[in-house]
């Protein structure tokens, strides 16, 4: 499966323990809003070839 973590701010404990476990058994993308990571047209891609999207 290919999961897409779209972060705004600086990830916590708690997401950062999730991604891992996310990281286990499938693909995972990060793309990291905070750090001005806003190439849009690339993360509309993501979006579309993703199977789960999740924003924190």
């Amino acid at each position: 499966m290919k999961v897409l973590h779209i972060l705004k701010d600086e990830p916590g404990e708690t997401t950062e323990k999730i991604i891992k476990e996310h990281k286990k058994d499938n693909e995972v993308t990060i793309v990291k809003l905070y750090k001005k990571d806003r190439r849009y047209e690339e993360i509309i891609d993501l979006i579309e070839k993703s199977d789960k999207v999740i924003t924190w």
